[in-house]
């Protein structure tokens, strides 16, 4: 089997129920929102907690660098999930390898808020931690692969970039519930009592990961457009490719194209997200509950980028609406760290509504993008893998980079030209993409 690079592999004929459609949605929504909540609470953690519980007799700024080096640990394990998870989703479909990474994400989680502390048992603490981490990061490799085709599979042919997208909703819904549970325990006992074992709590209810995720493979069908291939090579009498993985390594283009377009949009997600909250509390001295509140008002912004630009994409296509994106994305935090600097909640509010819009605008059309790039017995591992080493590039090292350059520089204009850099490269990709598509 040949990967036609550049070929938009979209030819599906329409899910003429309406039931599985929706239940499919549901299901990958519910998926992404658990996975993101388990993900991102440890974001939280490494800005707010780990530090001193792993890394003690540090310096700040070391401790706090120590933190955020295990938050990135797990993004370079994404693209190992996206191989492993990826190849089951090609061979097996789309719903095991699903169900498969939630389950491995919520042991992990779990087993996270039962870790020792250095104190306890010395440096095992610290190692544990990055093991359990890289099993959080293989399991959202495969996860992400597996809730955006599950609901951009079953899509009427015009509207993939919006079915695409509507996953992402359970991003912002696990970022907000992961931000709101550490606010509620943080309001519901006092700084040591949070600091030494209340941190724990939002880990160990990750636990309730495991009954959805056997709802969804009692209760969900798999994608048609997995069936109907799969029939194929049936009636074909022929088996499903035996290694994803090896027939995208023999045409790896569309893979490092696709991670190149979308690193800037994580390098500007995690900036926005991770990165701001240690730079509010820390370096603005403002209190860990208003950070947080803030980033979970400005989730709505994200989250009306992602709908509302997924869904003009499929009106005016996907590279414009993204390279938009790109481009505000580039040049908000000269404003949004302006905004921030006031320490006024609703200007910082402000400043991460419309940077998250922007980032909305890139990450929106992006699952489409990348499945119209490959045809449906290697879709899985190829748009996994294309959007997983974009967060090694890019999304797992950017809160250490901007700690890093806020150490040496003065103030945050490193930090803002590192985002527009970024933003800037990411377009050069973007432009041979299209040019691959021109020329197929």
């Amino acid at each position: 089997m040949t990967i036609q690079q550049g070929v938009p592999h979209n030819a599906v004929p329409a899910v003429s129920d309406r039931k599985p459609r929706a239940k499919a949605l549901a299901a990958a929504i519910s998926a992404s929102a658990i996975e993101y909540y388990d993900f991102m609470i440890y974001g939280t953690a490494a800005a707010l907690i780990f530090n001193g519980q792993f890394f003690p007799g540090a310096s700040p700024t070391v401790g706090v660098l120590a933190s955020f080096a295990t938050f990135a640990v797990g993004f370079a394990a994404r693209p190992l999930g996206a191989a492993v998870f990826g190849r089951i989703g090609d061979k097996r479909g789309r719903k095991p390898a699903l169900v498969s990474a939630m389950v491995v994400m919520a042991l992990a989680s779990t087993l996270i808020g039962l870790l020792p502390n250095f104190a306890t048992v010395g440096i095992a603490a610290p190692v544990l931690l990055v093991l359990l981490r890289i099993a959080q990061g293989m399991a959202i490799g495969g996860q992400w692969g597996g809730a955006s085709l599950l609901a951009l599979e079953h899509a009427p042919p015009n509207r993939r970039g919006l079915y695409g997208a509507i996953p992402q909703l359970g991003v912002p819904f696990g970022m907000v519930t992961g931000n709101l549970v550490f606010i509620l325990v943080g309001n519901m006992m006092g700084p040591e009592a949070f600091d030494s074992w209340g941190w724990r709590i939002p880990f160990l209810l990750s636990v309730i990961m495991l009954p959805i995720a056997y709802a969804i493979h009692r209760n969900i069908e798999d994608s048609p457009e997995f069936r109907r291939v799969e029939q194929e090579s049936r009636n074909r009498a022929q088996s499903m490719p035996k290694s994803s993985l090896r027939e995208i390594l023999r045409h790896p283009k569309p893979v490092l194209l696709a991670a190149g377009t979308f690193a800037p949009a994580t390098i500007s997600f995690y900036i926005m997200t991770t990165g701001m909250v240690d730079y509010g509390v820390h370096e603005l001295g403002m209190g860990k509950n208003s950070v947080l509140t803030a980033m979970l008002v400005a989730m709505a912004g994200w989250t009306a980028g992602t709908i509302g630009f997924a869904a003009l994409s499929d009106r005016i296509g996907r590279r414009p609406v993204f390279a938009a994106g790109a481009v505000v994305a580039g040049v908000w935090p000269f404003v949004m760290f302006p905004l921030a600097d006031t320490r006024e909640l609703p200007l910082l509010i402000l400043g991460l509504s419309v940077g998250l819009a922007a980032v909305g605008a890139m990450q929106g059309p992006v699952v489409a993008m990348f499945a119209e790039m490959f045809p449906p017995e290697v879709r899985y591992t190829g748009a996994s893998l294309g959007h997983q080493t974009a967060n090694i590039v890019g999304g797992g090292w950017a809160p250490m980079i901007m700690i890093a350059l806020l150490d040496v520089g003065d103030g945050t204009l490193l930090v803002s030209v590192y985002v527009a850099a970024a933003a800037v490269l990411g377009l050069i990709p973007l432009v041979l993409l299209g040019r691959l598509k021109a020329a197929s």
